[in-house]
């Protein structure tokens, strides 16, 4: 059979265009938003040539990027969204698009892109921005009289990047410009008293000259923003992310067992639905737009996946590691995430038009009483009561959990892409 020169000149000039990337292969998610769950939610695909054509990714990719969810916590999930599209949805365990679990450290994410938020509303009340030095009677009048005089140099940038010179929780140690530096575990956190533990959290370094893991830092810049705006936490977000986006029923997860915490916990806890962690961060992907409305300064977006200068000792920028120094091989450089215990994790690969959730926890992150939300009870598997860590072989990558399993899940999915 002969072909049409037509035809070849034709195929020839794609492939040229292709290869140069004048023309995309797949749809583009510009101009899409979803709607609430409630009145349809995402636009999805679910059959691999539809996914193929339409979202630029390959099924079978994505399907093994799951797999390894499924063998590295005892609940979870992977949902991934290409060009607008969810093209994979899929739980195991307690885990299920209508339930609330603890996210633990993922709800950083959501302390530092209110904090954004408010430097752009109030910009009169903390004017020196990212800069402002916060430990004074105006912003944290609670913190008075300092227990260390080193606590007035601190600015927000640094509590919102780890470098605010507060010792690292557990063991986390310190980095100084890449250097590991061994600390000795301190008191962090009491939720019995939180705001005074998170100030009186002792100080290992000046403020900004070095990165330590800290959850403290985040929850006294909640404390900032409850000060600054007048609003709680939890109430700050639900008028400026939640209701714009239109999320379900979120909460943070504010009982323990018969203490309640006066105030949302700023380093983390929120209890969002999979698919509304998914528009959170497709929010970021569109630098902070949510269709006509400007929801997150662009420019704050823009810092949280970019080195900064809040932090010069490692890629962590604003709550979110970063992949500026290529750490995470097989991912793009612009990509950005926050993790949580239990293997949560939110990623934003702009280059690629992607945004990723996946869900983890143990059965205890899933208790309705945390949050005082009902949790589902139907589709969901009890089967993995019982379930224990896969020991990792040479031959298997077995239970990679933690930050490691996240980036490797990372790598997958950014695999699949095929345009």
């Amino acid at each position: 059979m002969t072909v049409p020169s037509s035809l070849l000149i034709r195929n020839l000039f794609r492939w040229i265009s292709l290869s140069l990337g004048l023309v995309a292969t797949a749809d583009s998610g510009d101009g899409y938003f979803p709607l609430p769950d409630s009145s349809g939610g995402w636009r999805t695909l679910s059959d691999a040539p539809a996914i193929r054509k339409k979202a630029g990714m390959d099924l079978g990719r994505l399907n093994q990027a799951y797999q390894l969810t499924e063998r590295g916590t005892q609940n979870g999930g992977l949902l991934v969204v290409r060009h607008g599209y969810l093209v994979f949805e899929k739980y195991f365990g307690r885990a299920h698009r209508d339930s609330n679990p603890d996210m633990a450290s993922t709800g950083k994410a959501y302390t530092s892109v209110a904090c954004g938020i408010m430097l752009h509303e109030f910009q009169s009340r903390i004017p020196g921005g990212l800069g402002e030095k916060v430990f004074t009677e105006k912003y944290l009048p609670e913190a008075f009289p300092l227990d260390d005089p080193r606590k007035s140099e601190i600015t927000l940038g640094q509590l919102l990047s780890m470098s605010a010179g507060y010792h690292g929780e557990g063991s986390s140690p310190g980095v100084v410009h890449g250097v590991v530096v061994p600390l000795t575990p301190v008191p962090g956190q009491d939720l019995k008293d939180l705001d005074q533990s998170s100030l009186r959290t002792v100080l290992w370094t000046n403020a900004g000259a070095g990165y330590s893991y800290s959850s403290p830092a985040p929850h006294i810049a909640s404390m900032v923003l409850r000060r600054v705006t007048g609003m709680e936490l939890k109430d700050y977000i639900q008028e400026r992310l939640a209701r714009p986006m239109g999320w379900g029923s979120w909460d943070y997860c504010l009982h323990r067992g018969n203490l309640t915490l006066p105030h949302a916990n700023g380093a983390g806890s929120i209890a969002v639905h999979s698919t509304d962690a998914l528009r959170f961060g497709y929010c970021l992907l569109h630098q902070g737009r949510w269709g006509k409305q400007q929801l997150v300064p662009a420019d704050y977006v823009a810092q949280c996946g970019q080195p900064s200068k809040w932090n010069p000792h490692t890629p962590f920028s604003l709550m979110f590691e970063n992949n500026s120094d290529g750490h995470v091989v097989g991912a793009p450089r612009d990509a950005y995430y926050k993790s949580g215990a239990g293997g949560f994790g939110i990623f934003v690969v702009p280059s690629l038009d992607l945004v990723i959730y996946k869900m983890g926890g143990n059965d205890g992150q899933y208790a309705h009483e945390l949050t005082g939300l009902p949790q589902p009870s139907w589709g969901v598997d009890e089967s993995r009561k019982d379930w224990k860590p896969i020991p990792r072989t040479p031959f298997n990558e077995g239970s990679l959990g933690g930050d490691d399993g996240l980036r490797r899940v990372l790598e997958l999915v950014v695999s699949a892409v095929r345009d």
